[in-house]
């Protein structure tokens, strides 16, 4: 097993020194769920709801997130993101919401971070704009679905 990165020799966290890595692209693909009743999952897909815009306040939301990450994480760099898009489909089947986040940077590190961070603070936001219906909604399933660029190349989650 490698080496955990964010502790030094002594086991003390700190952050990695990312000075030495080269300026690369980077990309950050991270997914995740929020299921709920039918009733509710309508009452967001109508535009019913009393807060407004769900889906929209959401992407915002997680928006917002990715670039705050490193306000979040404790030892995140902060970063220059070039690009952040979210995308939050109603699934009838799931029943609820699947978010979908992608995040760019041209940097010496990774975006990952930034990703699944704006993917759980979009699901929060979805649950906070309709706790008010249901407060049993389930989120799940976030994880990492896509990184490319930096000394590790490219993974893609199987």
């Amino acid at each position: 097993m490698d080496k955990l990165s964010h502790f030094d020799a002594k086991g003390d966290a700190h952050m990695v020194d990312v000075s030495g890595k080269s300026i690369s692209q980077r990309i950050a693909v991270a997914q995740g769920n929020i299921s709920m009743t039918p009733q509710t999952l309508e009452i967001i897909t109508k535009g019913s709801a009393k807060k407004g815009d769900v889906l929209g306040v959401a992407r915002l939301a997680g928006i917002m997130a990715a670039k705050k990450t490193a306000d979040l994480i404790p030892l995140c760099h902060p970063l220059p993101i070039t690009k952040v898009a979210l995308e939050l489909t109603p699934d009838a089947d799931l029943p609820g919401v699947r978010v979908v986040a992608t995040v760019k940077t041209t940097g010496q590190t990774g975006v990952e971070m930034e990703a699944l961070t704006a993917v759980t603070v979009a699901c929060l936001t979805v649950y906070d704009m309709v706790k008010a219906v249901e407060k049993s909604m389930v989120i799940s399933d976030i994880r990492l679905v896509l990184k490319d660029g930096g000394k590790s190349g490219r993974y893609e989650a199987g």
